[in-house]
């Protein structure tokens, strides 16, 4: 008998505005709303959402809009995006120079045996040193790039007699699924995630044909637990600081809403 087909989680973009200047606007990401178009695809993203919604600004002439602090589609949270280019320039400097704080709030299968770590991984494309069907899946590995992030236990809690808890997650460098890869390496992977801590089946079925039952179970939650919750960097002289709830699907898992 063939096991039925969990429909697609549909992207909304119903994104929130959480602060604004002449020169750049923060908002809050839900998931699973793409930031950008990719392969052909027509589903709503962050981008086109800003620029229905600034576009009377945009036909200044100024330049258009860049996303400075990109998610993946599945983790929620704050985005930054100048609104032109002079300020896209500006803003890249703190980010790419790391005095940018970067805060994520993470929900981790498992109960840690420590209350905070330092993970110091290098990572690199898992495909460059061992068989993966998944491209884009990173390893920790001596020969990959350094990186490097805090965590902290905020909360340990049970649900359904199973362990979990929600972490704080710092990333000093900003590589591709840094805080993903690094809670799988240390025992940790994330709820819902569908590459790290799992052998990537889930994310295979979901890109051919959509998830099974199965694997919808198993992973508990329709997308990764992450969530963008603070950003703050310099702008024209003064820190800027943003925080945003956690989002209500990851709020229900914790049981705070």
């Amino acid at each position: 008998m063939a096991l039925r087909r969990i429909p697609g989680v549909r992207a909304i973009c119903d994104f929130q505005v959480i602060d604004e200047s002449p020169d750049w606007i923060v908002v809050d990401k839900p998931a699973p709303l793409m930031v950008h178009p990719a392969n052909g695809s027509r589903e709503p993203t962050l981008l086109s959402g800003l620029e229905v919604l600034l576009a009377a600004e945009l036909a200044g002439g100024r330049g258009g809009l860049s996303i400075l602090t990109r998610l993946d589609r599945e983790t929620s949270g704050l985005v930054l995006v100048a609104k032109h280019a002079a300020a896209a320039k500006a803003l890249s400097v703190p980010l790419a120079s790391r005095t940018a704080f970067k805060g994520y709030h993470a929900i981790s299968h498992g109960w840690p045996s420590w209350d905070e770590m330092v993970v110091d991984g290098p990572l690199r494309r898992a495909g460059e040193v061992k068989e993966s069907r998944i491209w884009l899946r990173q390893c920790v590995d001596p020969g990959g790039k350094p990186a490097t992030t805090h965590f902290r236990v905020l909360k340990r809690f049970e649900k359904e007699a199973r362990p979990f808890c929600l972490l704080r997650c710092v990333p000093e460098t900003g590589r591709t699924h840094q805080i993903r890869a690094h809670l799988e390496h240390v025992g940790h992977p994330l709820v819902g995630d569908k590459i790290y801590g799992t052998d990537g089946s889930a994310y295979l079925a979901q890109m051919e044909d959509g998830l099974d039952e199965v694997h919808a179970r198993a992973l508990l939650l329709s997308r990764q637990a992450l969530h963008a919750a603070e950003l703050a960097l310099e702008w024209e002289g003064e820190v800027h600081r943003w925080e945003c709830p956690m989002a209500r699907d990851l709020a229900r898992f914790l049981g705070a809403a």
